[in-house]
């Protein structure tokens, strides 16, 4: 573990449109599985590893998450009146991450295995890299369609695939986000910088994960945690 990243930022602000009528009245990371809300998921998980620092962003019915996150040590980034992106939204709660490399995760998936945030932590090294993605097997991804994200060479290096599926959490250098002009952009932007200086890595999650965007991906979430806990 080299410098391993102190600070989250878990990305809860989207509009989750592919949910339906489930997010008609409330977020997306507010739709529970297995009883529990998608937040609070991804908030154990952080929690396992225990950074210093707990960011999530907010902007789509922004006052439930806030309400639901009142009393915990969690620090809120509310994205008005405009939504950022992933981007923009990273960029914007900066103040509150401070300016070393951070963990960013979204919060529309669930994990069955070792926890990520670990297993990134062990493998990050700022000196060769400057991202370092997670990425599921598409064995692995359930509930995920489409050809995948990332293929890796013997190093660790990224290029883009079809491949791996990105999972949704890396760990992030942050001083690239200055220099981008538009107020609203994906991280897809600071991505190709680093792909093109050879800079962004990736590994492999050894568990299953599983993509909960759209409402057949609750059943299917909840079917691979009772299968995990047999």
């Amino acid at each position: 573990m080299r410098d391993a990243p102190d600070a989250v930022m878990l990305f809860a602000a989207g509009f989750g449109t592919r949910m339906g009528a489930l997010t008609a009245s409330r977020p997306k990371p507010l739709i529970k599985v297995a009883g529990k809300p998608l937040l609070d998921h991804a908030l154990d998980l952080v929690a396992g590893y225990g950074p210093a620092r707990t960011v999530v962003n907010t902007h789509y019915l922004s006052d439930q998450v806030a309400m639901h996150l009142a009393g915990r040590d969690i620090h809120i980034s509310d994205e008005q009146p405009d939504i950022l992106e992933t981007g923009g939204g990273l960029r914007n709660a900066l103040p509150l991450l401070g300016d070393d490399p951070v963990f960013t995760m979204n919060t529309d998936a669930v994990w069955a295995g070792p926890n990520p945030f670990a297993q990134l932590a062990a493998a990050w090294d700022p000196a060769q890299m400057d991202a370092l993605l997670l990425c599921i097997p598409p064995d692995n991804a359930i509930g995920h369609t489409g050809p995948g994200d990332f293929v890796t060479d013997a190093t660790g290096r990224a290029s883009r695939g079809p491949g791996a599926v990105y999972s949704g959490l890396q760990i992030l250098k942050t001083d690239g986000l200055g220099s981008i002009p538009e107020p609203a952009f994906s991280l897809n932007i600071l991505w190709n910088r680093m792909l093109n200086a050879g800079r962004l890595h990736a590994v492999t999650y050894p568990g299953k994960w599983c993509d909960v965007g759209t409402p057949e991906g609750i059943a299917l979430a909840e079917s691979m945690l009772r299968d995990a806990n047999v």
